[in-house]
């Protein structure tokens, strides 16, 4: 198969395209290097195998159409490629919505204008689904569990976009769901929750599993937003990878689908226990300070995965225990590069937030 991924040097767009390249298919990378890491990213795809980069911008529908028009045997589009920080978009949603909204409008058109018909996975997020405030949300020791919910939030739980980046995210998701039912696009839409492993560049309003063990190993002390209890469903980027395939397999079961994809109950962290566990690992006092909630966050998520189980066989491997040991060890045998970047490679603040 011939694979298309736009933001391909970001942490889900590099791992994914190792993915493919390992198995024998052929991969063209799409990014813009704007992100922390993205050219560190590219350089480490290169030391695997052979593909085809293309330094380009969701936002240019003329360099896309260019592409599409040239090469009209591409058999799977991921687009990764978006601006994934609830905090950059309230500085700039006229700049979000170009990348996440009109970004992914090109992409469709791009691709219902051409000659090829190609399986379209869209990276979604449970920002689609607001702050669920409205929920019976209550605390239990370190975390929030929430209350009359317990299997997590399904696909039938009301979209409230709430943020600027919930907008564009969710004016994003419901177009490539659309142009299924308008124009046959045989497309798939994943709404994640918290995805964590190892290439992840952490910053501090996105990458937060990555982002603590940074600034833990660095010494460097964190600002927790709220009272710390946030609790996320955290899910291994190689059972992400995973649930991908299996789309891919049986697209024509699926097809026009949304599915909510996460840690699920048996992996749901609070940010204070992600720092328990990275004291324990680094045998070290990690410093924090606390400071006011930030405008459209949850207190908790969790992923309701049965649809996503039911429908494609897709279950976890990776127990969040393990998987963050793991990329704990990661980061902390490639510490250099996260000191190259701090010192070298770190773009402006307006520019730090995008992939492609």
């Amino acid at each position: 198969m011939k694979i298309f991924i736009t933001g391909g040097a970001g942490f889900i767009g590099c791992n994914c395209a190792k993915y493919f390249l390992d198995k024998g298919h052929e991969v063209v990378v799409f990014d813009n290097l704007s992100r922390i890491g993205a050219h560190l990213n590219l350089d480490w795809l290169k030391s695997l195998g052979k593909f085809q980069f293309i330094k380009g911008d969701v936002r240019d529908a003329d360099l896309l159409e260019k592409y599409f028009t040239d090469n009209r045997n591409v058999d799977v589009v991921f687009h990764f490629a978006a601006q994934t920080a609830v905090t950059t978009s309230i500085t700039n949603p006229r700049e979000d919505f170009e990348i996440n909204a009109l970004g992914t409008l090109n992409l469709l058109e791009t691709i219902r204008h051409s000659n090829s018909d190609p399986i379209i996975i869209y990276s979604s997020t449970n920002k689609v689904y607001g702050n669920l405030d409205y929920l019976n949300i209550r605390p239990i020791g370190m975390r929030y569990e929430l209350v009359d919910y317990p299997q997590g939030i399904s696909e039938d739980f009301q979209l409230d976009f709430h943020s600027p980046y919930g907008c564009s995210k969710g004016v994003a998701d419901q177009y490539v769901r659309d142009y299924h039912r308008i124009y046959g696009m045989k497309t798939v839409v994943f709404r994640q929750s918290c995805i964590y492993g190892p290439r992840q560049f952490g910053v501090e309003d996105q990458g937060w599993v990555a982002w603590f063990i940074i600034s833990a190993l660095k010494g460097n002390p964190i600002t927790i937003y709220g009272d710390g209890r946030q609790v996320r469903d955290v899910l291994h980027i190689n059972d992400l990878l995973h649930a991908y395939s299996k789309a891919i397999d049986n697209i024509e079961l699926i097809k026009s689908n949304i599915y909510n994809i996460g840690g699920g109950p048996d992996n749901q962290l609070s940010l204070l226990q992600l720092i328990e566990m990275i004291n324990r690992q680094a045998g070290i006092g990690m410093g924090y300070k606390f400071d006011s909630w930030r405008a459209g966050d949850q207190k908790i998520f969790c992923s309701d995965n049965t649809k996503l189980e039911k429908e494609l066989g897709w279950q976890i491997n990776e127990d969040y225990r393990k998987g963050i040991v793991t990329l704990f060890n990661w980061i902390q045998d490639n510490t250099a590069l996260f000191q190259n970047i701090t010192q070298n490679s770190e773009p402006s603040r307006g520019e730090q937030r995008r992939i492609a």
